[in-house]
């Protein structure tokens, strides 16, 4: 809610009345597709997912790793992580997967996004250097200048930028390390270096390498079309291409990972990125709240849905082979 008072705060009423008003000229026929790549983007996942867990002898069920990994990013949207424990427990409970192990696996798929988005961002610096530049310039830069009246000459304010940036981080990683080394906080945060670092050690342990790149290229490749195939959903923002479609892509997940699930965060983010191609504000800000509400409701519905129907539909397979889910389940 703040983010989005944040936002609103300066559009006059008329703006306010562009931005219901393109919700009422949408094309949600694109929106629906948006709707059914994100459920294939999230099948990969539920793929790539079982291809961890077979190195420790565990083949789950695919659909009980569907609606485990929905139901996980319908939590997440409560609260902030608690998506990773959700289906990692849910996995306990109905496939017998101790807790620790699917965990761990957990942990690796995060390395890999942060490495995919890490790769994502690089490409997108490549590529859009010069509308990114133009940005700094007219976002950053020029207001800075005139609040401050300070100049670098020769663009060379970037460089200055990084150094300082550099030195303060340095810096801070010495001092957290020389006054804080010893207590339990830093304790735990070594240790959770140290299990990332696990976590990317146990992807040499798995049978099917070029199948998991596979998935994992095909997540992110869907999750690219599930904020492009939106843009053709308004006028304005018909047939922008798949650079802009990445740039949202990167911004937007800066957002998703400040707050939880973008909530009011993503859509000013996109309206800030569509700027680079010359998008006014108001149609920025409604493909913004289309792209958000495409994954959203997508999550809601099929969060929801698996909660119902995970416990009904082992029920009727436990009832078949006589058997009960919490019987032999190892917890954490």
């Amino acid at each position: 809610m703040f983010f989005i008072w944040l936002f609103m705060r300066n559009l006059s009423l008329e703006q306010k009345r562009e931005i219901f008003e393109s919700f009422r000229q949408v094309n949600y026929s694109w929106i629906i597709l948006a709707f059914v790549l994100g459920v294939l983007s999230h099948l990969l996942r539920t793929l790539r997912w079982k291809i961890l867990m077979e190195p420790m002898g565990y083949r789950p069920k695919t659909s009980n790793v569907f609606m485990a990994v929905m139901i996980g990013y319908l939590a997440n949207l409560a609260l902030p992580r608690l998506g990773e424990v959700s289906r990692c427990g849910i996995l306990t409970r109905y496939e017998k997967i101790p807790f620790n192990k699917s965990f761990g696996t957990v942990i690796t798929e995060r390395v890999i996004d942060m490495l995919s988005f890490v790769l994502l961002f690089l490409l997108l610096i490549v590529t859009q250097t010069g509308r990114i530049h133009t940005y700094i310039e007219q976002k950053i830069y020029s207001p800075l200048q005139e609040k401050f009246n300070f100049d670098f000459s020769g663009g060379s304010y970037f460089t200055w930028v990084a150094i300082i940036l550099l030195a303060t981080g340095l810096l801070a990683a010495f001092i957290i390390y020389r006054n804080f080394r010893h207590t339990a906080f830093y304790k735990k945060i070594y240790n959770l270096f140290s299990g990332l670092l696990e976590g990317i050690k146990s992807l040499t342990k798995i049978r099917k390498p070029m199948t998991f790149i596979v998935y994992s290229i095909g997540i992110w490749v869907l999750y690219l079309l599930m904020a492009w195939v939106v843009f053709y959903s308004l006028e304005e923002t018909y047939g922008l291409g798949l650079d802009a479609g990445l740039t949202v892509l990167v911004f937007g997940s800066i957002g998703i990972m400040i707050v939880q699930g973008g909530i009011g965060i993503y859509p000013a983010i996109v309206a800030e990125t569509l700027f680079l191609w010359d998008i006014p504000e108001t149609k920025g800000y409604a493909m913004g709240w289309l792209i958000w509400a495409s994954q959203t409701v997508m999550i809601l519905i099929a969060g929801v849905f698996s909660l119902i129907l995970l416990p009904v539909l082992n029920k009727r397979i436990n009832d078949k082979t006589g058997t009960h889910p919490a019987q032999n389940t190892e917890t954490a």
